[in-house]
């Protein structure tokens, strides 16, 4: 009887091990079917909490909750095999208190299945990270621009602009490293700053918007394939893809009001009675 091997995924110390090697190719995707075609060029798949914006309309990704990360969580694990799953932890899961991110992070452990969390903030949320990877939950961070906190930074502005600012930020990408996260994720910040983190810190730095200095780089899936109607600045546009879609949903319009759209004598090879 023959056996068949397991398919292995990545996993948080396969992504830890990259720090200054080949670069971590990092795609986001909220979707069992997205995260299919995903799966085969990425190391890690980033659930991000991005989907309020690109699945729901919302402004920002603030009204973004537990249940909708992990309904999409489930979905790309179900559409995924090698790559490393990582979910985000929305806004109003985990700053409370250590414990409440700790019962979040095990949700979305248990219910998804997947390899990973991710958190925002630097060094306030350094006491958190370290109780969650002592626990047996690895944390990936995220600092510079941090979505989450829209309304008290005011606007999706760029961080890290001139070198007298670079010293906070510095200091959260040690402090989240010292906690015991694998990665952190840099956001929108100045090339300079990125490279200098990257080379300073002992684990993977994933940019957005923050220079081929990384050790990786991430984008919204959407935003890549130009299908978000506000794509930032930063982002290279890989497809253009809205354009196609609505093109296809003319001409399905225009069969049906036509009375071109194939029927069931077509498909199953039945004739239409006289």
């Amino acid at each position: 009887m023959s056996v068949q091997s397991a398919i292995r995924r990545k996993t948080a110390p396969d992504i830890r091990a990259r720090k200054n090697g080949e670069p971590i190719v990092m795609l986001t995707s909220y979707h069992a079917h997205t995260a299919a075609l995903v799966d085969r060029h990425c190391d890690v798949i980033l659930v991000g909490d991005s989907l309020g914006n690109v699945m729901h309309g919302f402004e920002t990704t603030v009204p973004v909750t537990l249940d909708m990360m992990i309904l999409q969580g489930h979905a790309v694990m179900r559409g995924s095999q090698h790559a490393l799953v990582v979910v985000d932890m929305p806004f109003g899961s985990y700053e409370a208190s250590k414990e409440q991110a700790f019962h979040s992070a095990v949700r979305i452990l248990k219910e998804t299945h997947c390899g990973a969390v991710k958190l925002e903030g630097g060094a306030r949320m350094a006491d958190t990270v370290a109780f969650l990877s002592e626990r047996g939950i690895p944390v990936m961070g995220h600092i510079g621009l941090t979505p989450q906190s829209i309304n008290t930074l005011g606007s999706f502005r760029a961080q890290g602009r001139e070198e007298g600012s670079w010293g906070p930020i510095e200091s959260d990408a040690r402090a989240i490293a010292q906690a015991g996260a694998f990665s952190v994720v840099i956001e929108a910040v100045a090339e300079p700053l990125a490279r200098k983190i990257t080379e300073a810190i002992e684990i993977p730095t994933i940019g957005i918007g923050a220079s081929a200095a990384c050790d990786g780089q991430v984008l919204v899936l959407e935003d890549m394939l130009g299908l978000s109607p506000r794509t930032p600045k930063f982002v290279r546009r890989y497809g253009d893809l809205g354009p196609v879609i609505a093109a296809a949903i003319e001409g399905y319009a225009r069969d049906v009001r036509s009375r071109a759209f194939p029927g069931p004598e077509h498909v199953y090879g039945m004739k239409a009675k006289s």
